[in-house]
């Protein structure tokens, strides 16, 4: 069934420069590939494979209740950003700095920087065979898909999902090899978290801008790292964050279709329903955090006789999903009126 649908001119721009990167990567045979590390284990498949790839948003407000997202804007997914390719090629590494094309992404979904670094390393040393993207999920949870091709030399896959809204936060894989010998994996599903680009400082989903100098290296965010008390994904009695998002690969029937294009989103596949998303409902419990104590107030009594005063706090982070509940909010100590005549 063929779905009509209209895109908009920035649509109809990014559709025709994947078309035509990904035709430049696929079918550019001028450039002398690089030799291959000999360290890393060979694919030898004969065939190549056609992949179907599902990224699944599991961001909640009960599994992240801290300062979660709701309006300007709410929790949601940019679109996927992915290539094929050999393992002499990263899109982006763990304890690397991230080039300029994912500080881009990472911090303001702009892809055309790093669609040109693809292009680059593709014409320079072959490394890429496939651009893939899917459309976006507008929620914090939903699911988006596309399909995409490798074979042996380039049986690599990566890509990356900027978190919005975020300082410079994404999720994503790293060179994640689909073949094992000659043989191409069958079903495959990754638990996503959260990476900080370590381009920007910010602390919150909602930070304003403030630029890292210097630069620091990818790091993976966890329940306890960053260790701000701030940081929105701070549950410091959590030993382990739950997963904020998946990605399934599942290996289909080839089609004569040389380049995968994203399915269209549509209410099925943004706003999955029943078990789509499956696995229990987690709830990460969020202790109340208070302010700290007021200066105490003025000695309120009888010259004489003793006196009240008081201080209060304020909250801060109300508790969710059975957290701490939050402390008296107001003391008083007795006391005796000074100045008294």
């Amino acid at each position: 069934m063929v779905t009509r649908y209209i895109l908009s001119i920035s649509e109809v721009i990014y559709r025709l420069i994947v078309v035509t990167l990904a035709l430049t990567l696929s079918f550019s045979g001028h450039v002398h590939s690089m030799p291959v590390p000999t360290d890393i284990p060979m694919c030898t498949a004969s065939e190549t494979a056609q992949y179907r790839l599902t990224f699944t948003g599991k961001w909640t407000q009960t599994a992240f209740p801290k300062q979660y997202p709701v309006y300007r804007p709410p929790a949601q997914w940019s679109n996927l950003i992915g290539v094929t390719h050999s393992s002499d090629y990263h899109m982006w590494r763990h304890n690397e700095f991230a080039s300029n094309g994912v500080r881009d992404f990472a911090e303001k979904g702009e892809a055309w920087t790093l669609m040109k670094e693809v292009e680059m390393a593709g014409e320079r040393i072959q490394s890429v065979y496939g651009i893939l993207s899917t459309p976006a999920v507008v929620g914090g949870t939903g699911q988006t898909n596309t399909e995409f091709e490798v074979f042996a030399r380039h049986s690599y896959l990566s890509f990356i999902v900027r978190i919005i809204p975020s300082p410079d936060w994404f999720v994503g894989v790293d060179s994640f090899d689909l073949c094992e010998g000659d043989q191409w994996k069958d079903n495959v599903s990754l638990e996503l978290f959260p990476y900080d680009a370590g381009t920007d400082s910010g602390f919150t989903f909602s930070s304003p801008n403030f630029e890292t100098m210097p630069q620091d290296e990818i790091t993976q965010i966890t329940s306890s790292f960053p260790s701000h008390p701030a940081n929105s994904f701070y549950y410091p009695r959590l030993k382990h964050l739950p997963p904020i998002a998946k990605v399934t690969l599942i290996k289909v029937k080839k089609t004569n279709q040389i380049i995968s294009l994203p399915f269209e989103p549509t209410q099925s596949n943004q706003l999955p329903t029943g078990n789509e998303i499956e696995d229990r409902v987690i709830r990460t419990p969020l202790d109340c955090e208070v302010s700290a104590w007021s200066p105490w107030g003025l000695c309120k009594g009888k010259c004489g006789d003793s006196g009240v005063q008081h201080r209060t706090r304020y909250i801060l982070m109300h508790p969710a999903n059975n957290g701490a509940a939050c402390p008296l909010l107001e003391e008083e100590k007795k006391c005796f009126p000074d100045n008294c005549l």
